[in-house]
């Protein structure tokens, strides 16, 4: 163990296009501690009919509202979302419901693979916006390349403005690979001094993709564990990534998804309120077996409309995904 990862032991031990399709209603499936079942609803918009859509394949829903934040905003809500491969590109929809219709925003991407002076890359993907209320300005965590989890900020939720690197695999131990698809969440930490927390996907020589996470006091500058949050073998995955987290009952929780050999749903894992649990809670949601998830689902994100609950997430078979909406039922 580091000196990083024992301080932090033991520092932590004291918000649609067109329905494309919609899907027969199937038996709601036990979801644990206490979280709804959600039922696929509907496609956010159908990718084909798309102005940007290079690749044909797009991940990581982040949904957010613009209400009280966002001044003349084209709805009252927002998703982000992106293709995988490059060139990628964050992309961005909007829609007066969680329900959609989602619309897509005429100048797609509004971040690219190349912002001069700042980076050059292959590739831009799983965007991850939070509203930081300091600042009241929309900040975004997005990846470019594999190994840099980078922020821009801005007070529309449309142009960005680039701020700086927030993590990278020269943060954590020789041979690590990736960081990204990071999420980030208002947490607060009082052990370590922290407001927020990070969580997202780490690859290394092993190629077996585990669960990360850090800490910050103001979203920019962080400190990240230097042993997993979550491991693959721990959850009988292969590869586990696309962390959320989650709070229900006075409790903490990490939702990820598991490679589809392993069933391709999501799981859940209570890390309890100051991440020291690693109480493994089994399947979170299960994929369709057809569309659009095909055996998949991943990269989840939540919102609350008139007391119900959503949830976007990645529909389908890595590099094919389409964004999807469920609904607590």
């Amino acid at each position: 163990m580091t000196e990083l990862s024992r301080r932090a032991t033991l520092k932590v031990a004291a918000g649609l296009g067109l329905a494309a399709f919609a899907v027969p209603a199937l038996p709601a499936q036990a979801a644990p501690a206490g979280f709804p079942d959600y039922r696929f609803l509907r496609t956010a918009f159908d990718k084909s009919a798309l102005k940007y859509n290079p690749t044909g394949e797009l991940i990581f829903p982040c949904v957010r509202g613009t209400v009280g934040r966002v001044r003349n905003a084209l709805g009252r809500y927002y998703l982000y979302y992106a293709p995988h491969d490059a060139p990628g590109g964050i992309c961005l929809a909007y829609a007066d419901s969680l329900e959609g219709p989602f619309t897509e925003y005429p100048a797609n991407p509004i971040v690219s693979n190349v912002w001069a002076p700042h980076y050059s890359v292959s590739h831009v993907s799983s965007p991850h916006v939070m509203w930081h209320a300091p600042t009241q300005e929309m900040w975004l965590y997005f990846h470019g390349e594999n190994t840099t989890t980078r922020l821009a900020r801005s007070s529309d939720g449309i142009d960005f403005t680039y701020d700086k690197v927030v993590l990278s695999a020269s943060m954590l131990p020789a041979g690590t690979s990736e960081t990204s698809y990071a999420r980030v969440f208002e947490h607060s930490l009082p052990a370590l001094g922290a407001k927020y927390v990070m969580v997202f996907m780490i690859n290394n020589q092993t190629n077996r993709r585990t669960i990360g996470w850090g800490w910050s006091a103001d979203g920019r500058n962080w400190e990240f564990a230097q042993e997993p949050l979550i491991r693959p073998e721990e959850v009988g995955a292969r590869d586990i990534s696309g962390p959320s987290v989650l709070k229900r009952n006075g409790s903490t929780y990490v939702v990820y998804h598991c490679n589809i050999e392993a069933g391709g749903s999501m799981l859940i894992t209570e890390v309890g309120n100051d991440f020291s649990l690693r109480r493994h809670l089994g399947v979170f949601h299960a994929p369709l077996p057809g569309a659009p998830d095909n055996g998949r689902c991943a990269s989840a994100s939540f919102g609350t409309e008139n007391g119900v609950e959503y949830m976007f997430y990645e529909a389908g078979a890595r590099l094919e995904g389409s964004i999807a909406i469920a609904r607590a039922v």
